[in-house]
């Protein structure tokens, strides 16, 4: 029985079933999988089932499937994870989805995760073969709803690499219904290769994070090698990433789409997402797109409002729900400066009724410059910047530049500029500026960077939008050719006196120009054209009703501030006696998003001094990572104080300079070596070359002449200690260590562990977070330990682990049972028992250590050691009751 909505104009009758010749594979899962349940306080528990499904091709891929409520017929969704990622990356997601009443099932794709199998850029008889099975699984669920046998009600959705999967699953599979892809890619060969220039830092990234060439299908390794080296893209590379992409299948996907794409992204921009909706929508099916804050590049990801978009999507076309808002057909996510109160970028959305596309109410702005003649230089070195892959997050350089702050670099002699006259008012640029010029070549082909500017009042402030630049190709350039250029798509407003700046440079980090020396010409062909979308309007905020008491509450506040004679102040004052302590935290609190009693951190104090190694440990939940971002002013506590040094810890607080922090593994860029990876951070900075302390921070760290060669060469350990290094530098005095061991070995850690040892030792403090119990026993000279948001104990490591009731007593010689007998009869002893080193001692409530040495010596045992017999573990297990 078909349950869709009827008339609906998308709606098709149900074709044949397409198959793959992978996808007849037989399919078996191993076992009856393992079951868990994942608990919440005010929602149904969920059901989890981890199984693993064997390939015809032998290939194990590992599955998880969840549900909640009652038993029962549900729509399916599938969650595709990002490359270098596996299912775990989803769990939280298909947690809530499977609460909201559907049967999710996650899955770690070949050669990620817990599954086998070689990358294949979601092969169309790889992994989308897989996706197929999967359905294929999911039509002989009980839980599963059926639109007739064989085929279940589902929906697919992911990011990056599974967003691009559910594209390619609708396009494969007629049994898909809705898709929700997000910052993923419509063409990889464009993506990779856009203009005939080859993406190569992002490339490299693809590589690296799959663990190397070797992991990679055999023709996919192929062709990166052979494209790494020409660094040029030939016609055999880009027929292998088409083939591979969900272009290829762009006249099968015919389901409801939400196209959700970064706007702070050089991977996949947002040419990718208007490629995927203007094919969708000719196939007649209802298509949405949303411009959201963040990318691959950085910026806010706006993860709770998208999952929620992608629940409403599903809710209206996988469970049928008419009254589901699934938000308009367009939304952009608009940055326009930094809250005062928490230091984060404010983000507001604005809309329109249909799509506009890219080139929607264009106007024409007049350039002047004449013909530029300028050098490509030999080896394309030094190249320009613009956004640099690897070094992204909330910090990255595209969050940069939506907040005004310029960071690119164009050197002199190597690019040509246009600039227009100052704009007599704001100008909202919404899509791709487009722009002709006429390029000219002392070599047969020519390589261009394209960006537009947008420069300050002053002349010297200038802003490249989201940090995004169009490589282009130019073959036959010798003779001079004419070259209609589409600039990246962008949402930026362009400030009234403000002027736009065209230019176009030889060079760029991220992609491969030629080697060879060359010299270009570029003169101006037409205006440049500039898109407005003027159906887009940013919905007013509503006033608060707060704003029509302001003026009487601000009389009554004045009359009180004379009467009173108080002044207030925008942060607490130092702390005079606290000038010394590294880090003070008293009261600290923070509430789960949307509610009142519900706790991530509650009440917690401590106290860190100078020259000590704290460990911050605690089980899953404890609130750890949620008071490191407190304390690195990432988030606001709701109630309590954190100081450091005296200084109370606000988001943007000057005392935050002296805070270094390695809280995720950092990104470098591979074919540089580890001191320039360090140089160039600090240059992004924008803090004094002095100022770095970099050979004190690198002879802490060790690397010694590991530091001169290229990044891709060094192993994980020596990466950790070059991220390390990159934390210290400026040598702050307080440091902050996330996990710095993850994926070490136990060489690696003990090298870690001497790096933080050096570190305190020279008068600073070192806070690390770490669940390897046995390395905090060993490195850290005091803990904090955590359970469930509260502060259980702190102290010395040695104090903590001897508050046990558990001693050791070590004697000359071993002790007869008669004597261990009369000393398990004394008062204050629940026990004695004989081992090879002595006797091993458990007091009552009432022992305590001092008695029993006493009675041991009057019992004329031969005691040489009496000490606690239990390690950092036994006393953490202790100490959270085992919750760990």
């Amino acid at each position: 029985m078909d349950l869709r909505l009827p008339g609906r104009p998308w709606l098709r009758s149900r074709r044949p079933r397409r198959t793959l010749a992978a996808a007849a594979a037989v399919v078996v899962l191993a076992g009856a999988g393992t079951w868990t349940a994942v608990a919440s306080d005010d929602a149904p528990p969920v059901r989890r089932a981890d199984r693993v499904m064997t390939t015809g091709d032998g290939v194990r891929i590992d599955t998880s499937f969840f549900t909640a409520g009652p038993d029962g017929r549900r729509p399916a969704v599938l969650l595709g994870h990002g490359f270098g990622g596996s299912k775990e990356d989803v769990r939280e997601q298909a947690e809530d989805l499977a609460r909201d009443g559907y049967a999710v099932l996650t899955w770690s794709a070949r050669g990620f995760g817990g599954s086998t199998g070689k990358i294949g850029l979601n092969d169309p008889e790889g992994e989308v073969a897989d996706v197929s099975r999967l359905i294929d699984w999911l039509a002989g669920r009980p839980e599963v709803r059926l639109d007739k046998a064989g085929d279940p009600r589902v929906g697919i959705a992911g990011n990056s690499y599974g967003g691009a999967i559910a594209l390619l699953g609708a396009g494969h599979d007629d049994r898909v219904d809705a898709i929700a892809p997000a910052i993923t890619y419509f063409d990889l060969a464009d993506a990779l290769f856009p203009g005939g220039v080859f993406k190569k830092l992002w490339a490299g990234a693809f590589v690296t994070s799959g663990g190397g060439c070797a992991r990679f299908e055999p023709a996919l390794c192929a062709m990166y090698e052979r494209v790494a080296e020409s660094g040029v893209p030939d016609d055999r590379a880009r027929a292998l990433l088409e083939a591979r992409s969900p272009s290829a299948v762009a006249d099968r996907i015919d389901v409801p789409t939400l196209l959700m794409q970064g706007q702070t992204d050089s991977l996949f921009p947002l040419g990718q997402a208007d490629a995927a909706a203007r094919a969708i929508r000719a196939n007649g099916a209802p298509v949405d797109v949303d411009w959201l804050a963040g990318g691959h590049d950085g910026g806010d990801p706006e993860t709770d409002r998208l999952h929620g978009r992608v629940r409403a999507w599903f809710d209206r076309y996988l469970k049928g729900d008419k009254n589901a808002d699934t938000g308009p057909a367009f939304r952009v996510t608009r940055t326009g400066g930094v809250d005062s109160t928490d230091g984060r970028a404010q983000l507001r959305g604005a809309s329109a009724d249909a799509y506009p596309g890219l080139h929607s109410g264009e106007r024409s702005v007049k350039l002047t410059g004449r013909e530029q003649r300028f050098a490509n230089p030999a080896g394309a070195n030094p190249p320009a910047v613009s956004a640099l892959p690897g070094i992204g997050g909330s910090g990255g350089l595209s969050q940069l530049s939506s907040l005004g702050v310029g960071v690119s670099l164009d050197f002199p002699g190597q690019h040509a500029r246009f600039d227009s006259a100052p704009v007599a008012r704001d100008l909202r640029v919404t899509g791709s500026p487009t722009v002709t010029v006429r390029v000219r070549s002392t070599s047969d082909d020519a390589v261009l960077f394209a960006k537009v500017y947008d420069v300050g009042p002053d002349g010297r402030q200038q802003v490249l939008p989201s940090q995004l630049v169009t490589p282009v190709r130019v073959e036959g350039a010798r003779a001079g050719k004419d070259v209609r250029l589409t600039l990246p798509a962008v949402d930026h407003e362009v400030r009234k006196g403000h002027r736009l700046r065209l230019v176009l440079a030889s060079t760029d980090l991220g992609y491969a120009s030629p080697a060879a020396p060359a010299t270009y010409s570029v003169a101006l062909r037409s205006d440049l054209t500039v898109p407005t979308a003027p159906g887009v309007t940013t919905a007013a905020a509503p006033l608060p009703a707060w704003v029509v008491w302001l003026p009487v509450a601000g009389a009554v506040i004045a009359l009180a501030l004379l009467l009173t004679g108080r002044r207030r102040t925008t942060a607490p004052a130092p702390a005079p006696d606290l000038a010394d302590v590294p880090l003070r935290i008293t009261g600290l609190s923070k509430r789960y998003a949307r509610s009142t009693d519900r706790y991530a951190v509650r009440d917690l104090s401590f106290r860190v001094e100078k020259g000590q190694v704290l460990g911050l440990l605690g089980p899953n939940g404890a609130g750890k990572t949620t008071t490191l971002r407190m304390l690195m002013g990432l988030i606001k506590p709701d109630d309590g104080e954190i100081r450091v040094f005296g200084h109370a810890v606000r988001p943007g607080a000057p005392v935050l300079s002296r805070v270094g922090a390695f809280v995720e593994g950092a990104g470098f860029l591979p074919h540089l070596s580890g001191r320039e990876n360090l140089e160039l951070y600090w240059a992004a900075t924008g803090r004094p070359p002095e100022d770095a302390h970099l050979d004190e921070a690198l002879e802490i760290a060790g690397l010694g002449d590991a530091l001169a060669r290229a990044v891709r060469t060094y192993s994980q350990g020596m990466r950790q200690r070059l991220a390390i290094a990159q934390a210290m530098l400026g040598l702050p005095d307080l440091l902050i260590l996330d996990e710095p061991t993850n994926g070490l070995d136990p060489p690696q850690i003990r090298e870690m562990r001497e790096v933080m040892i050096r570190y305190a030792a020279s008068g600073r403090t070192v806070i690390v977070s770490s669940h390897l119990l046995a390395e905090v026993e060993q490195s850290c000279t005091h803990l904090v330990v955590m359970d469930r948001g509260r502060l259980v104990q702190a102290g010395p490591v040695q104090e903590i682990i001897g508050s046990g009731d558990t001693l050791l007593v070590g004697t000359v010689t071993p002790v007869e049972e008669p004597v261990a007998e009369k000393v398990a009869a004394l008062p204050g002893i629940a026990s004695a028992v004989r081992t090879d080193e002595g006797l091993l001692v458990r007091l009552d409530a009432d022992g305590t250590a001092p008695r029993l040495i006493a009675e041991l010596v009057r019992l004329e045992v031969p005691v040489t050691s009496v000490g606690p017999h239990r390690r950092l573990e036994d006393a953490f297990l202790t100490l959270i009751g085992g919750s760990a």
